[in-house]
Order: C-alpha cells, then sequence, then structure tokens
C-alpha cells in the first residue's frame, strides 16, 4: 500500500475528542533580497538616476520571500483563485493560511485532523479550503473564520488527494483519492457521499477537468484513469509511466494538458483534447526532477498562460521547463529537502514552492 512507502507522514492519531492544540504557533515570513521596487533610484542631492538591480516584475515584498512555521514536513500549498492568499498543509495536522503580498503574514490556522495532511485546495472563489488527511478522512473548511463546515468520512485508508470538481464560484462538490483504490464524490450540502467510484489498486492524486464531467486519478499500478463522474465509468487510461504516478495538473487556462510526475523521474505532459493524433495521448516527457528514497507525493503545476511547467525533486531544487520545447527555464534552489509541491501564481509571474524541510519559498521569475 501507499501508505507503507511513498511518505513519512506520521500516522499517530490523537484522542477521539478533538482539541486543538494550545502551543500551535504561528508562521512567519522573512524577505531574504530586499530592494526598491523601482528599477532606479535617485542619488541623494543629485538627479542622477541609478541602477537598482534586476527589474522587479511583481507585487512581492522582495523577490524571494521564506515562509516557516510549520513543525512536520510542508506536503502541499497552494495560492487561491484572487492570488491574494496561500494555503499550506502538513505532516503536523495543520493548515496555515498566509497572505501572498506584503510581509506574508499568517493570518490563520485551521485545525482538527488527526492525521497529517497530505493535500489542500481552494474551492472556487477563494472562499472555502479542502483538505485531504492521513487520518482517512476530507474536511472543508471556510478559510475566513477557520470553521470546519463539512467532514467526510468514507474512506478506510489516507485520502492523498481532494480537489474541487469544478471552477464555478459557489459550487459545493469535490472528489477524494485514497490508499484504499476509492474515489469520492462529495457534495457539502449532503451528508453521505455524492458517489463512489471504485478502483482496483491505490490511488495517489486526482484532479477534474475543466468540465467538472471527468476526473484523472493516479494510480500505484502506474496508470492514470479518467473517470466519468456522471456515470461511474472509466473513460480513458493513460499509460507511460513506469512508476507510481504521485502527482497531477490540468493546465488552468484551457484544460487540454495534464501533467503528470511519477516515481520513474520523470514529468509527462498528456494531450487531452479529443482529437489528439498521439497514440498514447503522451506530447513530452521533461526530466531533471529526480525522486529519491522517501518517494514522496510531489505535485505539478502549470503557469497561467500553460507556457510553463513546474516540479519539485529529490534534489532540493524546483524545476521549471519550457512546455513546449521542454527545455528547463530554471532550476530553483533554497530547499533542504525534498520538494513536494509547486504552484504559479494565478495572475503574476510568481512561483511558491514547499518542502519536507518545513517552509515554502515565494519567488518572482
Amino acid at each position: 500500500m501507499m501508505a507503507d512507502h511513498k511518505r513519512k507522514v506520521s500516522l499517530t492519531s490523537i484522542s477521539d475528542e478533538e482539541q486543538p492544540s494550545a502551543n500551535v504557533t504561528q508562521g512567519t515570513a522573512v524577505a531574504l533580497v530586499k530592494r526598491p521596487k523601482t528599477n532606479e533610484i535617485q542619488k541623494h542631492g543629485s538627479t542622477a538616476l541609478v541602477q537598482a538591480g534586476p527589474k522587479r516584475t511583481s507585487g512581492l515584498q522582495a523577490p524571494i520571500m521564506h515562509l516557516t512555521g510549520h513543525k512536520g514536513e510542508v506536503t502541499s500549498c497552494r495560492f487561491s483563485d484572487t492570488g491574494e492568499h496561500i494555503a499550506s498543509g502538513s505532516a503536523d495536522k495543520h493548515v496555515f493560511l498566509w497572505n501572498t503580498y506584503g510581509e506574508c503574514a499568517n493570518y490563520g490556522v485551521l485545525q482538527g485532523h488527526k492525521g497529517g495532511i497530505l493535500e489542500v485546495q481552494w474551492m472556487p472563489g477563494s472562499e472555502r479550503v479542502i483538505t485531504a488527511s492521513s487520518d482517512h478522512t476530507v474536511a472543508m473548511w471556510d478559510a475566513a473564520t477557520g470553521e470546519r463546515l463539512r467532514r467526510g468520512k468514507h474512506h478506510t485508508a489516507p485520502v492523498n488527494s481532494c480537489c474541487p470538481l469544478s471552477k464555478s464560484a459557489g459550487d459545493d462538490m469535490f472528489v477524494s483519492a485514497a490508499d484504499d483504490g476509492q474515489l469520492v464524490i462529495w457534495d457539502a450540502r449532503e451528508r453521505n457521499p455524492a458517489a463512489v467510484i471504485e478502483h482496483s489498486q491505490p490511488l495517489t492524486s486526482v484532479v477534474a477537468a475543466v468540465s467538472g464531467n471527468v476526473v484523472y486519478a493516479g494510480s500505484l499500478d502506474n496508470t492514470i484513469t479518467g473517470w466519468d463522474v456522471r456515470t461511474g465509468s472509466a473513460v480513458q487510461t493513460l499509460r507511460g509511466h513506469s512508476g507510481t504516478v504521485v502527482g497531477l495538473a490540468v493546465s488552468p487556462k484551457t484544460g487540454n494538458y495534464l501533467a503528470s510526475t511519477s516515481l520513474d523521474n520523470t514529468v509527462r505532459l498528456w494531450d487531452l483534447r479529443p482529437y489528439c493524433r498521439l497514440p498514447n495521448r503522451c506530447e513530452r516527457v521533461y526530466t531533471g526532477a529526480p525522486h529519491g528514497y522517501e518517494m514522496n507525493l510531489v505535485r505539478p503545476a502549470f503557469d497561467k498562460d500553460e507556457s510553463m511547467v513546474a516540479s519539485g525533486g529529490a534534489d532540493r531544487t524546483l524545476t521549471i521547463w519550457n512546455l513546449r520545447s521542454g527545455e528547463v527555464k530554471y532550476k530553483l534552489p533554497g530547499h533542504k529537502g525534498c520538494v513536494t509541491q509547486a504552484d504559479f501564481h494565478p495572475k503574476e509571474p510568481i512561483v511558491l514552492s514547499g518542502s519536507v524541510d518545513r517552509s515554502m519559498f515565494l519567488g518572482e521569475l
């Protein structure tokens, strides 16, 4: 089972009565490089202008921000739809909420899970957060008040992944994937699952197509299966990886592409368009982001223009490729452990990374 070998998340449970920890400390952010946002500064007593370093490209307080505070590995981190906020999940069982701009204040902590957080996602509209946990449950939270709005109890094994079913603001549907081989469709307005889809192997990751009618799930059997959520039937199987698929992402602009990370040390780009002429739909294979003995879940990401794809690796770097050419555009160092998550800002050239070193980096490109 994936719970035995793909991660180092503690499965130790706490008491049956959920008691928020009294000693949860808030996270902090440090600007690693401080310089004026303008490209030029004026000399004292002179009208001459002096070059002040490379031109700034984002609204971040500094070109690189280092966010710390989690007491366990950062397993997942993502920007909200507006780009104003960040949610980070950790093996410490907590979700931290951060401001993207200014001093990147940690303005909220979501607590209540009895196991490590394995994935965190924003629901459309940036007002709610959903989480998947090793405690066999999923949850939906109010990002403004910190209240848990929904707790989903159906899985019988660690829940590795979750995602919204639709990009429409106000939608209440989401899906979860777990080591029990089940895809569970949830409606936040209902007590019981809306649907359950069975797979023959443990599931490590799940993403929804832009239409919301199909979800793609990565599995221990090295495949990615597309499931029609209306009928519960498999409509597509993507084969090519020689190792467990540990992360998925759908291109945000058109929904035409799927990126997958695997323990075979590759990231693959799949063409989801119905008229694709490639026999196995694999358009490109990216290399340069290796996996290590930890076998962590590593989530890839597309930028907003679908010109770049990014993934972390056990080499402690974040690798960003040109989507079309496959050329490595950036190899970003700084972390002290495997990089588990990549995410691009929805509006600005900013990239976010999370790591088993318990920290995150925000950096402008």
